[in-house]
């Protein structure tokens, strides 16, 4: 008996321990997912003119440029897919993983040959595990995601689709991330960006009568301009909105960790006052009995 009061002793201590993790952890997400929710929201305005700049280009004229218009010398496809550095944030990098997975084999069965650009550890992690080679990784951000990353990362993609096929070059560019809609809902999006598809994911949807435009010098020379910092922009926004996901999650993750263990060392402190009373319960006996046997003698 005195030894199981010892082993519940040492699992109370260790979920203990445990518990002030995953309490810690908690609050350390809940104090990052306001900044990270504002970002996503202060960076929504650029991304939402930029979008409806680039969608008066191409709506309002009938330019053949290199980004507006499919490729068919190759079938290579980019897919970033963006998931988090680090665990303990629920079903967040798996949800987003299963998602680009679905795309993936959609694109294969297209006959496709998707090429994979991968940010956050988890989903280098997982395309590791399986022997699926990455073209290129991204690492270290993926809760607080950095404007230079976003410029890399849209010039390494951007280079792809205007390289030549031997060169790998891609037809297409498809982002896999999450989407922030509240603190307890976040679902995985999927955005393809190249050959451009104009679609303003960020503003509501609006009747106005679009007006009529006059581009100067250009208007090839103003897309020229305009869609390597759309592209930019819409890879940021995601970022973002993927920092404050997984935020949102690893706040909620915790929230549950943590009151699953204290109903743990509820249950074991309760076991192990149950062992107390039996152990306690046994030495009277012993004692009574042996009381018992002396006054027979």
């Amino acid at each position: 008996m005195a030894g199981q009061q010892r082993v519940y002793k040492q699992k109370i201590k260790s979920t203990q321990t445990l518990k002030k993790m995953f309490r810690a952890m908690e609050l350390i997400a809940a104090s990052r997912i306001g900044k990270a929710r504002d970002r996503a929201v202060k960076a929504s305005p650029y991304t939402r003119a930029i979008t409806r700049a680039v969608s008066a280009v191409a709506s309002h004229t009938d330019v053949d440029h290199v980004l507006t218009k499919d490729r068919t010398d190759t079938n290579r496809v980019a897919l970033l897919v963006v998931t988090s550095d680090r665990g303990m944030a629920g079903a967040y990098s798996a949800t987003v993983l299963r998602e680009a997975e679905r795309l993936r084999a959609q694109l294969i069965e297209d006959g496709k040959d998707p090429v994979l650009y991968v940010t956050g550890r988890r989903g280098v992690s997982f395309y590791g595990f399986r022997g699926i080679e990455l073209e290129r990784t991204w690492l270290g951000d993926s809760d607080n995601p950095r404007v230079e990353v976003a410029e890399e990362i849209g010039q390494t993609l951007l280079d792809a689709f205007r390289a030549p096929v031997d060169a790998g070059g891609v037809a297409e560019l498809h982002v896999v991330y999450t989407r922030f809609r509240s603190m307890v809902a976040q679902e995985p999006q999927v955005l393809r960006m190249l050959p451009l598809e104009v679609v303003d994911g960020v503003a509501e949807p609006t009747s106005e009568v679009m007006p009529l435009y006059e581009f100067e010098p250009s208007a090839d020379a103003v897309l020229d301009a305009l869609l390597p910092r759309y592209i930019r922009s819409r890879i940021f926004n995601s970022l973002l909105q993927a920092a404050a996901s997984e935020l949102a999650a690893r706040q909620r993750a915790m929230h549950t960790a943590t009151e699953n263990a204290q109903d743990i060392i509820t249950n074991y402190t309760r076991l192990a006052n149950q062992a107390r009373q039996a152990e306690i319960t046994q030495e009277i006996s012993e004692i009574v009995s042996g009381a018992d046997a002396l006054a027979a003698s």
